[in-house]
């Protein structure tokens, strides 16, 4: 079993449940995301569908193709790599597998980059092909000149002793503050992981007791700048480049990654500055640097951020309950990339994305313009000013969901009204620990995030579409303007914190619905169809083969009665819910034959082992769990 959320263009979210990288700050930090002028709140941009008649809009060295679920090449990589060995020959090209991603599509190497019409073509082929639900390009995500034309100097204020609260407006001023203080009353986030995908992470004192280990995604080592490609240190030694790199003028290191890390889960040791979760973790994912990143490594990052499972790569042993993504670009969201958080929404994680800062554009475009702003069940925030008005920089439209403070600094002239909050000194690479104020929809981002982080503490039942209501019903109205749509309003965490806090989890808007019928590592989120049988009826529900679920996490919601069937690989043909009361899950697992060959409890949270199955039991909302087997 699986439970998706899907995020309609009206803001509202259908729960289906069935069996089975620009950055994005301004000031200091410069971007490439859309923005908002227009008067008129303009439809987003679809989300690619499986057989979009897409075009390459640049030159690529690689393609994401996804197979649908019953060919042979969505669980073979000999399949697969027979298949491009094929295609290769009919096209002349020098095409080869180059691996399988995190979200069970292949990437294809295209031999050196391709001029975008013949990556057009070799896409036309692949899609041509009856086995094949997409192919899009492997696009590279940029990370353009981080100096901000509109702001050629920043300060960047040294670490010490001194208690720097009292300058993080965006906490507590009533005005356009967020009411953070008095949601920590209730939770400081204590228990929860959220991860940062973004340039990675320098040391800084603040951040030290609350970082958890995390990875490095980055496989070109131009791109990495730390002499190697994947690996276990997320570390951020800078994404200065010269000039003529990237084909810009050169610019300095952004510090991005630590700049959010900050903004999330800062310690509240009395000195520097205090995170929006202050009792939370924040764990590195390292996906962005020098120039450019392909989608594939953010994908791959998504995926293994969420608990999923990515090639020669170690599981994470701390999965995050919240990703935070203050990343992306212009175009729509692709299915590969709708599949990767739809797979991370399933396994529990809600997935936080800044809106984009394309607002003073003299063209602004709205974020359902921009890919992963638009993708459906992620949670996308527009950035206010000190006053509550929409900041002139923030992307806008029918795609964000919420707002939250993302200061301004360069209009108002005063360096203070931007967010303040962990960087570092160097120019190119790390110096001395620094504090810095700056501005963007990367700063209003995770502070709904580490928001989120604040409720799953309260409630751990709370699921993605619970966390996503809660955030926008209890929103207020924004003090200042908002042409084009700033989504529910400004976030408020002290109400929202004390909404999902009474015991009960706030229930999902919309009704369930079946999801697509061929969803496997080939299909994107499409929209919901007739309603799906509820779980729990007592009745044995249609099996998911372990293989699968060992290949891409199988996550379940279960009440008494369930059966699960397996293919035995692990020892376990049937597994069978007994009850689920107390916060307590009871089963028993059974073999091909019918004999019992265990049975067992476990209290939420907690693991179990039965033969070779993994059984995780995360969370139990009265007479229902939500369990994951690995």
């Amino acid at each position: 079993m699986n439970v998706t959320h899907r995020k309609s263009r009206r803001g509202r979210i259908l729960v289906a449940t069935a069996l089975g990288t620009t950055l994005l700050g301004v000031g200091a930090v410069a971007t490439a995301m859309a923005g908002e002028t227009s008067p008129a709140s303009r439809a987003p941009a679809a989300p690619a569908s499986p057989k979009s008649a897409t075009t390459a809009a640049e030159p690529t060295g690689g393609l994401i193709v996804g197979y649908k679920s019953k060919a042979q090449e969505a669980r073979s990589a000999k399949a697969v790599r027979k298949d491009i060995g094929a295609k290769a020959a009919q096209t002349g090209e020098k095409l080869s597998y180059e691996r399988r991603l995190g979200n069970g599509a292949a990437l294809v190497n295209l031999g050196g980059v391709r001029p975008a019409k013949d990556v057009t073509k070799l896409m036309d082929r692949f899609r041509a092909d009856p086995d094949v639900a997409y192919a899009v390009p492997d696009r590279q995500v940029p990370t353009p000149a981080l100096e901000s034309p509109r702001d050629p100097g920043r300060s960047s204020e040294p670490s010490g002793d001194t208690d720097r609260f009292s300058e993080q407006w965006n906490l507590f001023e009533p005005t356009a503050g967020m009411n953070v203080p008095d949601a920590w009353r209730t939770s400081t986030g204590q228990g929860v992981t959220v991860a940062v995908l973004d340039t990675g992470i320098t040391k800084h004192s603040d951040l030290a007791v609350n970082t958890v280990a995390g990875y490095d995604f980055l496989t070109d080592t131009f791109q990495a700048k730390d002499g190697d490609g994947r690996d276990s240190d997320p570390s951020d030694p800078g994404d200065a480049t010269k000039p003529g790199e990237c084909g810009g003028q050169g610019s300095r290191s952004s510090w991005h990654g630590t700049h959010v890390a900050g903004i999330v889960a800062a310690a509240d040791d009395g000195k520097g500055i205090v995170g929006v979760a202050p009792g939370a973790k924040a764990q590195p994912v390292r996906v962005l640097g020098r120039c450019a990143t392909p989608d594939s490594d953010i994908i791959d990052a998504i995926t293994w951020a969420s608990g999923g499972t990515v090639a020669d790569v170690p599981d994470n042993p701390t999965p995050a309950r919240v990703i935070n993504m203050s990343l992306g670009q212009e175009g729509v969201c692709t299915p590969p990339m709708q599949l990767a958080v739809d797979q991370a929404v399933q396994r529990g994680t809600t997935v936080v994305v800044a809106a984009g800062n394309r607002g003073n554009l003299p063209e602004p475009q709205d974020a359902g313009n921009f890919d992963y702003a638009s993708c459906d069940n992620v949670i996308t925030v527009a950035a206010t000013d000190r006053e509550g008005n929409r900041a002139e920089y923030s992307n806008f439209g029918n795609a964000v969901d919420i707002s939250a403070p993302g200061g301004e600094l360069l209009t108002s002239k005063n360096p203070k009204n931007g967010i303040l909050s962990t960087v570092n000194s160097g120019e190119d690479g790390p110096a001395s620990e620094s504090f810095e104020f700056e501005e963007g929809t990367s700063q209003a981002a995770p502070q709904i995030a580490g928001l989120a982080a604040l409720m799953i503490a309260a409630n751990p039942a709370l699921t993605p579409a619970q966390v996503e209501s809660a955030i926008k019903e209890n929103a207020r109205p924004l003090p200042g303007t908002c042409e084009g749509g700033c989504g529910a309003g400004l976030a408020d965490a002290a109400k929202t914190v004390a909404s999902v806090s009474k015991g009960a989890a706030p229930p999902a808007a919309g009704s369930p619905s079946s999801p697509p019928s061929d969803s496997s590592s080939a299909s994107p989120s499409s929209p919901p169809s007739s309603p799906s049988p509820s779980v729990g009826t007592g009745q044995a529900a249609d099996g998911k083969d372990l293989s699968a679920c060992l290949k891409n996490t199988c996550e379940v919601e279960v009440t008494s009665g369930d059966t699960i069937r397996l293919d035995g690989t692990a020892g376990v043909d049937e597994f069978t819910v007994v009850s689920v009361a107390d916060n307590t899950l009871t089963f028993t697992a059974s073999s091909g034959n019918g004999a019992q060959q265990s049975s067992g409890s476990q209290t939420s949270p907690g693991r179990s082992t039965i033969n070779d199955l993994v059984v995780d039991l995360i969370s139990v909302n009265g007479d229902r769990a939500i369990i994951r087997l690995s």
